[in-house]
């Protein structure tokens, strides 16, 4: 059990990062083409692993290659694009912060779509997590007024893109193991991105790109695309789902705490009172939501991101 903490705690110290290493890429490289160099060279791995370990590519029926497609649109395409978007426009503590807020998203959806019951636990949580998202909203439109609100918003974008994501996953009707289905998703962002990336890459020049823009470009393709994964796979089948989620709180501590050390980001009282409410909603969603299976699948498919 607690090298199933570990591994849980590894992937989302990992997924904290990937807002710092979005933040470095968009400084020098567009947007479109940063995030295909990214799921080239995370497909370029899992490919050859995926072969080696099953043979290569599942077969499955035409309806779930559809939606696997919308899947890697949502969760791959759309999120990356807001989220990368949005950190030009926001700080990545911030960002960290608001993105910890998909099972939020996720109880929300449910109830509309699903009809699932809400418990007064998880209207009480999901109200925790709202409060820390004002707090956030409504501090960095006093300190950054311009650009708060657009970023803000693109950020909020990326998390709903995510929730859809995570819904969309459990139609597929085929058995997928975690491999197969991360190489897919892999895949599929590679050619949401692969138009738009043909044509940045025309209109950028490659040779004044800086060492460290390229070391966050890798960063983000083997280590946050592929690594995390294979952490919160090998986590998430020896405890509950509703325990596994709990361990997404630690994704803005790593956010906030890099963010700090790397990008030198000055943190401010709101950041620290956001990431507390935030925190505390997710605990009390894992807490008190009820652990029906349909929300159990969900949250085992939560890492299918970005």
């Amino acid at each position: 059990m607690l090298k199933a903490y570990l591994n849980l705690t590894l992937a989302m110290i990992i997924v904290g990062s990937s807002v710092v290493a979005g933040k470095i890429m968009v400084n020098e490289l567009p947007v479109f083409l940063s995030s295909g160099l990214r799921f080239l060279l995370a497909t370029a791995v899992m490919l050859p692993i995926l072969y080696f370990r099953e043979g290569g590519l599942p077969r499955l029926s035409r309806k779930s290659w559809l939606i696997l497609t919308f899947q890697a649109l949502c969760g791959s395409f759309l999120f990356t694009v807001f989220l990368l978007y949005g950190l030009k426009q926001t700080s990545p503590a911030s960002a960290g912060i608001i993105t910890s807020t998909t099972p939020m998203f996720m109880g929300i959806i449910g109830w509309l779509f699903f009809k699932e019951k809400c418990s007064a636990g998880t209207i009480f949580g999901i109200s925790l997590s709202l409060a820390g998202v004002v707090i956030l909203g409504s501090a960095e439109q006093g300190v950054q007024a311009k650009n708060s609100i657009t970023g803000f918003m693109l950020i909020l974008g990326a998390v709903m893109a995510e929730s859809v994501f995570l819904v969309l996953r459990k139609w597929v009707a085929e058995p997928l193991s975690p491999m197969a289905a991360t190489t897919i998703i892999c895949l599929l962002g590679l050619l949401w991105f692969l138009p738009c990336s043909a044509y940045e890459i025309t209109q950028v020049d490659l040779s004044a790109v800086s060492m460290r823009i390229w070391q966050a470009v890798t960063y983000y393709g083997l280590v946050v695309t592929v690594l995390a994964y294979l952490f919160w796979f090998a986590g998430i089948m020896h405890v509950p789902a509703s325990t596994a989620g709990s361990f997404t709180g630690i994704m803005p501590v790593s956010a906030i705490c890099l963010s700090t050390l790397i990008l030198n980001e000055q943190l401010q009282w709101f950041h620290f009172a956001g990431c507390c409410f935030v925190l505390a909603g997710i605990i009390t969603l894992s807490v008190f939501r009820p652990l029906r299976s349909k929300e159990n699948q969900l949250s085992k498919n939560k890492s299918f991101k970005n």
